[in-house]
């Protein structure tokens, strides 16, 4: 990590002259309660239409590790991801849904989207984005 930044290693997609959909779910997802400290267990799932380029998976393993440890409202949770992952990889289409445990006889699900061609390009200053310019197949 530089900075204490988290790092989110992008390389190229393979087929970016066809639309198709990715899908990685973090069903492991924890992160802490910023009013009670309690932890916060939930599932995470990022569905994407890439565009050129495409995220690795370790990378993206230990960027949500960072959160197990933080204070922060499952609202906050969705949008920053969706923020990192578009401004990492600038897909197509982008889906970030937060479906998270129940407490309190209450459970939440949060959902953000992004559309290159309906949204403002987010940037976010909160990771570190390094390229994997090998060719892989």
């Amino acid at each position: 990590m530089t900075q204490n930044k988290p790092e989110l290693i992008v390389f190229p997609n393979p087929y970016p002259a066809r639309d198709y959909e990715i899908t990685h779910i973090n069903p492991e997802f924890t992160s802490v309660c910023p009013v009670t400290g309690l932890p916060d267990f939930g599932e995470i799932t990022i569905r994407f239409v890439p565009d050129k380029l495409c995220i690795e998976l370790k990378a993206l393993k230990y960027y949500f590790i960072g959160f197990r440890n933080r204070g922060i409202f499952y609202e906050a949770v969705i949008n920053e991801i969706l923020e990192d992952l578009v401004t990492a990889m600038e897909p197509r289409r982008m889906e970030i849904t937060g479906k998270f445990s129940t407490r309190g006889g209450l459970h939440s699900n949060v959902v953000a989207k992004y559309s290159k061609s309906d949204d403002k390009m987010p940037h976010s200053d909160r990771i570190v984005v390094k390229s994997f310019e090998k060719q892989v197949q």
